[in-house]
């Protein structure tokens, strides 16, 4: 004969906790507090978006004012460059003819 004592209570104690619990849960996540309480989380997950959204947008117009600049130094430096070559050159050819000059008078 089967004794109640014999048996491990543990197991169909949690499935019937759990059965409990569940059935609560679920009017406690479908009553009017829940409700507000999605509906508040919600706004407030559109306020962040919204603010991560703006803050994006700045970046991105900054990053193309950067890109811009960034351009424009390249290109100032490189007419830098290309007028001391040139500064270089002319002086490179101003020595050649003086030295050319010096040679055809000791002739």
């Amino acid at each position: 004969m089967l004794n109640l004592f014999d048996i491990n209570w543990k197991k169909p104690g949690l499935f019937a906790a759990g059965v409990a619990f569940g059935t609560a849960g679920i009017k406690i996540l479908t009553s009017d507090d829940a409700k507000k309480l999605y509906t508040n989380c919600t706004a407030a997950v559109l306020r962040a978006k919204s603010c991560v959204m703006k803050t994006a947008t700045s970046v991105q117009e900054n990053a193309g004012d950067i890109l811009a600049e960034a351009k424009q130094i390249n290109e100032d430096r490189a007419a830098e460059a290309e007028a001391e070559a040139e500064v270089v050159d002319d002086f490179c050819e101003t020595e050649e003819t003086a030295e050319d000059t010096a040679e055809a008078t000791e002739e």
